[in-house]
């Protein structure tokens, strides 16, 4: 496996900030948005659906590493040779209001399979948050033995914040919060937290021993591309910060 430089030093720096537009969204437009908000607020890098034409789009509009989501193995090998640079096994979010859950066994099975595909380039994998903790761990483990390079937490969809503000804030992202403080004791490979992920909760993500996040709804849903460039520095800064206080 061979990592882009610059996605190697953020994840050595604890500095990783993904910007997720979403493993079901292959409105080029609104992708489009995403990307372009991207590029002037500068996080790590993209994650879009895997999609070969979406690839090409991303690429024709930022230098910045390209990533590509989905569920299916076969998926990746277009979205690979139009230039994705590295490829996710997930998010699991966008299935689970459509009554879609993965197992262990399928979210491992799917990544011998893309293995086997792409042995090469470099392999994210999400751990769903439906499994207990422990097996969380579990899978996490298995996943490193099969040569996945990140893990990937999740939960923020499920979660019920009971109060507004910074608190819930913090609610929301407990479970993902939770998910990457167990994993990354437990494997030697960077672990990004995400889903329901917030400039509040990113620095807690970091003091769990996570190497970075990764946001969308926070970003994407904004109305406008002043307002997502504006969410994506503040992360940014967030990250930064929560580095400085966290090991200087």
């Amino acid at each position: 496996m061979t990592m882009n430089s610059n996605l190697q030093r953020a994840f050595a720096n604890r500095s990783v900030l993904k910007v997720i537009s979403g493993l079901n969204n292959f409105n080029a437009d609104s992708v489009a948005a995403t990307v372009k908000a991207a590029e002037l607020g500068r996080p790590t890098f993209i994650d879009i659906a895997a999609d070969a034409a979406l690839v090409k789009l991303a690429k024709s509009l930022t230098n910045l590493p390209v990533c590509v989501s989905a569920v299916e193995p076969e998926k990746f090998v277009q979205a690979v040779a139009a230039g994705a640079d590295l490829i996710e096994i997930g998010n699991f979010d966008s299935f689970y209001a459509q009554g879609r859950k993965f197992e262990a066994e399928e979210v491992l099975a799917l990544t011998y399979q893309t293995r086997a595909l792409l042995p090469e380039i470099t392999l994210s994998v999400t751990v769903p948050h439906i499994l207990k903790l422990d097996q969380q761990v579990q899978l996490a483990e298995d996943l490193v033995k099969a040569g996945v390079d990140i893990i990937q937490t999740e939960g923020g969809t499920s979660s019920k914040p009971a109060h507004g503000g910074t608190l819930g804030l913090i609610e929301k992202a407990a479970p993902t919060l939770a998910a990457a403080y167990q994993i990354s004791r437990a494997v030697s490979v960077p672990v990004l937290c995400a889903s329901g992920i917030s400039n509040v909760t990113a620095p807690l993500a970091i003091a769990a021993g996570a190497a970075g996040v990764g946001v969308g709804s926070a970003i994407n849903q904004l109305n406008s591309e002043i307002a997502m460039i504006a969410a994506i520095r503040g992360l940014v800064e967030a990250l930064a910060t929560a580095n400085t206080c966290t090991f200087a």
